[in-house]
């Protein structure tokens, strides 16, 4: 049981746009100093989920709660602690990107110059050129600069590196680790890179069709699925092999590679030592997992 206290909490949350389902009776509960992984494909829910946290979207049904506050009645002093950074980056055309940062530093006395001009350098931002200019990678980077500029308490990433190359991804990666050396800060990070997310998250959260499937620390999921590998020494394999909750079975006469669900590496191992093989036990991909839990 946590003894903290939540600074998201959401109770049976239902949302419909017109005939669609967006949000189907989500709880959930969101705790200071993670970094959540919000997975799941285009229309699980993930971007509704993130509007309902800040107020942008009312429940149609169910509650959410945020910093105490219910979602929908968010004042200056709570929305100055959320960052947001948007999928598709909408920002302020007409202005330059130094005009830009700073009109957005003018709204927070505690805007950080020095993570500012680390930013600049790190992502190369052009600070003459006009926003309206920007490429969409370039107009990604800024929107995620000045939503954490001033530091918030809780970030929320609504598919933030989509548009950045792969140099990029990784520097925002390692971005993301420093931010949440701060106590108790908060990153929720909706991402369909799931390569990119397993680098630094600490708990998932999977969604599927409006629902929550899987709700968990990222430790916790990876110790649920394993991969075994099998390989005869002498002969042939036999013909049932002694795994429990197998989820997935590719094999040979000679070899085989198994999906295990839910099955601790002590049983595993207990289990192969009844075959005379060679043997090799590993954690799944979040990739594979996310597979799994979502068929």
């Amino acid at each position: 049981m946590n003894s903290e206290k939540p600074i998201v909490q959401m109770r049976k949350v239902c949302k419909r746009f017109k005939k669609t389902t967006a949000l189907d009776q989500v709880d959930l509960q969101i705790y200071p100093g993670r970094i959540i992984g919000l997975l799941g494909a285009n229309g699980a829910g993930k971007s509704t989920l993130l509007r309902h946290i800040i107020g942008l979207y009312l429940a149609d049904a169910g509650e959410c709660v945020t910093f105490g506050c219910e979602a929908g009645k968010l004042g200056p002093k709570e929305l100055a602690r959320i960052g947001y950074v948007h999928q598709q980056g909408e920002l302020l055309e007409w202005m330059t990107v130094r005009q830009l940062i700073r009109y957005v530093s003018t709204y927070y006395e505690n805007w950080n110059r020095e993570l500012e001009e680390k930013y600049i350098a790190d992502f190369e931002i052009s600070t003459k050129a006009r926003v309206g200019s920007l490429s969409p990678g370039q107009r990604q980077r800024l929107a995620i600069l000045v939503a954490i500029g001033f530091e918030p308490e809780l970030l929320i990433l609504d598919e933030p590196a989509a548009a950045l190359d792969p140099i990029a991804r990784a520097r925002f990666l390692d971005l993301l680790l420093q931010i949440i050396q701060a106590e108790n800060r908060t990153i929720i990070i909706s991402s369909h890179i799931l390569s990119d997310v397993e680098k630094v998250i600490d708990h998932a959260v999977i969604m599927n069709e409006g629902r929550i499937l899987l709700d968990c620390s990222f430790d916790e999921l990876r110790e649920r699925f394993s991969q075994v590998r099998i390989s005869a020494l002498t002969g042939e394999l036999p013909a049932e092999l002694p795994f429990e909750n197998v989820v997935h079975c590719k094999r040979s006469d000679g070899q085989a590679i198994l999906t295990v669900r839910d099955c601790p590496q002590e049983k595993l191992q207990e289990q192969a030592k009844r075959l005379d093989c060679w043997v090799e036990i590993e954690t799944l991909p979040l990739e594979e997992i996310y597979k799994i839990v979502v068929s």
